[in-house]
């Protein structure tokens, strides 16, 4: 079972990088960390993270 979440893990990653790629992916939410510098752009999707955790929480709970 475990194997099996990871592959699926795995799958979403790619949809979400490919369809990113595009500019459909993903909106960037506020509170979202951006940070622009001289040499590179850090993002870190704290709160799409928040957000895909509760989804995935609550589907859970209801496919149990």
């Amino acid at each position: 079972m475990l194997v099996g979440l990871g592959l699926v893990l795995v799958c979403l990653g790619g949809l979400i990088w490919f369809f990113e790629a595009g500019g459909r992916g993903i909106p960037r939410l506020p509170g979202d960390l951006v940070i622009e510098g001289d040499h590179g752009t850090f993002f870190f999707p704290i709160v799409s993270c928040i957000v895909i955790s509760v989804v995935l929480s609550l589907l859970m709970r209801l496919l149990r």
